[in-house]
């Protein structure tokens, strides 16, 4: 065995394989996130479905029945009638979805900004590199993650069907995967990929480039204010996370109503649609049989839980990576 050979297995797991140890600690981080902020979630995807206009063609009575009106209004109803523990129902696939997503995103991010993309000649990485970088990274994270997303979302809505009298879809996450194999087979788990990867490059866009903006700004803010750095921090990332947040969700909320709506729709024995033939289709039933702000339903749960998602998250996944030996983001 050869000297390097030798050195190299003496190296931290962490220096041996980079790219696995930056996935699985991002999937940890995101994990953390989502178990604090996921009742939003679920308050979210309940607020997006309700009032659902495509469902008269099918007679379905649930538009006209829904207990739910707002926010807060949504989420104590789903305590008082189905209980406090059903605020994390569907909570398995968000996190299978988030480690999968997160771990690919940032994976995918990190090796375009240092292999396809490089930082400038002044060894500065641009910010419109920032921008494309993480599209494209947002856009290859939700794709793989598709499968765990779509079986989230019709774990979430099956409180409500049980309360409308319908009978429940799934015994739990793992029938859930099967069931819509067996129906749709792998293209079936695909169901409303297209406006989920729109929404994945949107938000992604925002986000990862207002973190840049922040990264950058943090190093300024710790050299000029060093003696009351942390309480600035503190501060710094509360304003950052709102108004990455803010964009986030007004850029992404309408391709999310639609993603959600697809992948909860009704299908046929050979797993096809019976409302919406594609994301386009949905678009313009919703625009039309609610007007335009119901691509906006859920927008504010959307935007309150990403603030204190994006804070959970960044701030513990900088801790990990330091923790772990690897360099920060």
């Amino acid at each position: 065995m050869s000297v390097p050979e030798e050195e190299e297995r003496l190296l931290p797991l962490a220096q041996r394989w980079p790219r696995a140890s930056k996935f699985l600690l991002s999937g940890c981080a995101a994990t953390v996130a989502e178990l604090a902020t996921f009742p939003l979630d679920l308050t979210k995807t309940r607020l997006q479905m309700q009032g659902e206009a495509a469902l008269a063609r099918l007679g379905d009575s649930a538009r006209e029945s829904a207990p739910y009106r707002g926010m807060v209004r949504t989420a104590l109803g789903i305590v008082q009638e189905e209980g406090f523990l059903k605020l994390w129902q569907g909570v398995t696939p968000a996190i299978y979805r988030h480690i999968v997503y997160s771990g690919g995103r940032m994976v995918t991010y990190e090796h375009l900004r240092e292999v396809v993309f490089g930082k400038s000649e002044d060894k500065h990485y641009p910010l419109w590199k920032s921008v494309i970088g993480g599209m494209m990274a947002g856009v290859v994270g939700q794709f793989l993650a598709n499968p765990t997303d779509l079986v989230k979302v019709q774990m979430q809505m099956e409180g409500k069907r049980k309360l409308e009298g319908k009978p429940l879809r799934f015994r739990g996450v793992h029938h859930a995967f099967a069931k819509i194999l067996s129906e749709g087979g792998i293209r079936g788990l695909w169901a409303g990929w297209v406006p989920n990867i729109q929404r994945a490059a949107l938000v992604n866009m925002g986000v990862l480039t207002a973190f840049i903006i922040y990264s950058i700004l943090s190093k300024y803010i710790n050299f000029l204010f060093l003696q009351f750095r942390n309480f600035i921090f503190i501060i710094f990332q509360i304003h950052y996370s709102l108004c990455s947040g803010l964009v986030a969700s007004i850029l992404g909320t309408p391709a999310d109503v639609i993603k959600s709506r697809i992948m909860n729709q009704p299908r046929d024995k050979q797993g096809r649609g019976l409302l919406y033939k594609s994301s386009t289709d949905c678009l313009v039933q919703a625009v039309q049989g609610e007007g335009f702000m119901s691509l906006y339903k859920g927008f504010l749960p959307s935007w309150l839980r990403m603030t204190p998602w994006s804070m959970v998250f960044w701030l513990t996944y900088e801790k990990i990576r330091e923790m772990s030996g690897v360099s920060p983001f």
